[in-house]
């Protein structure tokens, strides 16, 4: 036996040997030798180890050994973080990393990236600049705040305010409002780390006015707080405070009102069933400090922008966590151009991608849905493809209860589950994500675009082939 494995150990072809195949040329201009060289030796390694354990009773052709050596350099070539089609219908899907940026964002990351930048420089008077000044402007100039800055995140956004403007003070905040805002990161555990001190008034269902003035102790209370349920909403016998009540509440307790919008609608959308408050009109009640994510309904890149009074924003500045938190030069170009396409909403609703998606009217969506499900028909013969009306989500912890009007495709395999067509277009080489609904393979339009179709209808025209070898 072991006079067999030393004899298929001899006939395994050396790693000097197998670099100099001609297969491998292919991958030197494109490949980093170190990667093409741990291929080899890791296909040649595992080919040995098998033998010697037994699990192998032949080499094997040199054409199969290469086959599997060429596999193993592609897969290393593959990044980790890449594209997929989002054809699931949910708008502002976490998983899938939340809003696609507008061309003019995309352009401006290009710009910016390639080159140095005025990031900390002021050009008109050739000294040190501030990296906050460059979407403080645009920002100010759309919102009517009086100052702004951006952070990594919203949750970020939260412990800088907490931190600079209530450390080692309360904060009022009613019960009803003490989200999760995902991935177990809960508002009480970060007003921990921040150093203030949870003050918690009402009930989960009822917040009166009277509660936040009974909880008040004069030298003790640093803030006031209203967190918006973005993610959830509780229904019946409710009662809280709103915006212009806090703002009052406020100024009779000389105490500053933060609140922290999470989802940050710019648009008014309620034409499309999307009852969210804006930005705009929670600093019109004259808040102190509004905290928004730049990822979800601005549809912008990931960011906690802070809003509000100079006199508070700028306390947030000059705090030791501004610089923890702050963002890069990439993020803050993108972050300037969403915000400068809302200076025409009308138009930031055809060039942003979530609120293009969002407002899609209906009727367009199943003109598009038929356009796909024709061409998956025309190249396929092996699935029942069809239209069907259907509800979308919108996603990432906006809007909870709005459901938007939609239409997917719907195919079933003649002899493919919906499971085994689910995993074969999440192996694509742009991976294809979708839903299964009713036992059917749902690829549902409103977050597909147009560009999209070609890959979407290789892959069936693929399965469709390996139907009939099947």
């Amino acid at each position: 036996m072991m006079e067999d494995r030393r004899e298929l150990l001899r006939k395994i072809p050396k790693i000097d040997e197998v670099l100099q195949d001609e297969r491998l040329f292919f991958f030197t201009e494109s490949t980093p030798r170190a990667v093409i060289v741990d291929s080899v030796r890791e296909v040649i390694d595992e080919l040995r180890k098998d033998i010697l354990e037994g699990r192998r009773s032949q080499v094997g052709t040199k054409e199969t050994l290469m086959t599997e050596i060429v596999a193993r350099i592609t897969g290393k070539k593959k990044k980790s973080l890449r594209r997929v089609i989002n054809a699931t219908g949910v708008v502002l899907h976490t998983n899938l990393g939340r809003a696609n940026l507008s061309d003019k964002a995309c352009e401006s990351i290009m710009d910016v990236a390639r080159n140095y930048t005025n990031l900390e420089y002021d050009v008109k008077r050739g000294s040190r600049g501030s990296r906050h000044d460059h979407v403080e402007k645009i920002l100010t100039k759309i919102t009517g705040a009086e100052a702004a800055m951006v952070v990594n995140n919203n949750a970020a956004a939260t412990m800088l305010c907490l931190s600079a403007l209530a450390k080692d003070k309360e904060v009022i905040v009613s019960r009803g409002e003490l989200v999760e805002i995902g991935g177990s990161f809960r508002v009480p555990e970060i007003m921990e780390q921040s150093g203030a001190r949870l003050m918690d008034v009402g009930t989960t269902n009822k917040t009166k006015p009277s509660d936040y003035l009974n909880a008040y102790h004069e030298g003790e209370t640093g803030a006031l707080m209203k967190v918006h349920t973005s993610n959830y909403r509780i229904l019946g016998f409710t009662q809280e405070v709103e915006l212009p009540e806090m703002v009052e509440l406020g100024k009779k307790l000389n105490l500053p009102v933060i609140y922290d919008m999470g989802s940050g609608l710019m648009a008014d959308l309620t034409d499309c069933g999307v009852d969210e408050p804006t930005v705009l009109d929670a600093l019109k009640t004259g808040i102190d400090v509004i905290l928004f994510s730049g990822d979800k309904l601005l549809g912008g890149p990931q960011g906690g922008i802070i809003a509000g009074k100079k006199e508070y924003i700028d306390k947030m500045k000059a705090h030791p966590l501004a610089r923890a938190f702050r963002v890069d030069k990439m993020t803050l170009a993108a972050m300037e151009a969403t915000f400068f396409e809302y200076s025409d909403i009308r138009q930031a609703r055809k060039t942003i991608p979530v609120l293009n998606m969002i407002t899609t009217p209906a009727a367009e969506l199943k003109d598009k849905a038929e356009r796909l499900a024709g061409e998956i028909r025309r190249t396929t013969h092996h699935f029942t493809v069809e239209v069907e009306a259907c509800k979308d989500q919108i996603g990432g912890g906006s809007a909870p209860t709005v459901l938007l009007d939609g239409y997917a495709v719907a195919v079933q395999g003649r002899t493919l589950a919906p499971e085994k067509i689910e995993r074969l277009l999440r192996k694509e080489e742009i991976p294809i994500i979708i839903r299964i609904t009713h036992n059917q393979v749902y690829l549902d339009v409103r977050t597909i675009r147009e560009d999209e179709f070609e890959y979407i209808v290789a892959a069936f025209t693929a399965m469709d082939s390996r139907q009939v070898e099947g």
